[in-house]
């Protein structure tokens, strides 16, 4: 599947939320709330009709910007497993490939969550060049972003879901 001229890369981040796994993975499995922990510098909007039914061959189609540049994604759920983990893979967009795992796992006081993204970019050398100028700090601070976004909603909502579901 790879060529000589394609890397793939892998990005890993794990994070303790004090919450019961099902409603850490409640809020994850619930597409909207994808807008409320992406940051503002994405021009992020989810352009599927609401609610999304999340379950395996659900297509999401997104708008957003990378560097100034308006971008559509299409991912598609490849894998969904109730309150343990799901995945979602690019269809279309910026990636040659994205595969992002979701993984839920119940720790003592809550949920470790992981996020799994294995990836590569397009243009074959130019795309390598772009991940050391452009990618690889976009996706920490995209990341790093959720991080903070995702303490602050669990750290200021009541337990058993509070404001997440129906997301407004």
């Amino acid at each position: 599947m790879n060529d000589s001229m394609t890397k793939a890369y892998r990005f890993e981040q794990s994070q303790f939320i004090p919450r019961a796994r099902e409603e850490v993975f409640a809020f994850f499995a619930d597409a909207s709330n994808l807008e409320r922990i992406t940051p503002a510098f994405l021009h992020f909007h989810i352009l599927t009709p609401r609610p999304i039914p999340i379950r395996p061959g659900t297509l999401i189609d997104y708008q957003l910007r990378l560097c100034g540049v308006p971008f559509r994604w299409r991912t598609r759920i490849e894998t969904f497993k109730p309150a343990s983990l799901f995945t979602d893979v690019q269809l279309s967009g910026p990636y040659r490939r994205w595969h992002h795992r979701h993984e839920f796992v119940e720790v003592g006081g809550g949920t470790e969550m992981k996020d799994i993204v294995d990836y590569e970019l397009p243009l074959g050398p130019l795309g390598v060049a772009a991940r050391w100028l452009l990618v690889r700090s976009a996706l920490d601070r995209i990341f790093n972003y959720r991080r903070v976004a995702i303490t602050e909603t669990f750290d200021h909502c009541p337990s058993r879901f509070g404001p997440f579901l129906p997301h407004v």
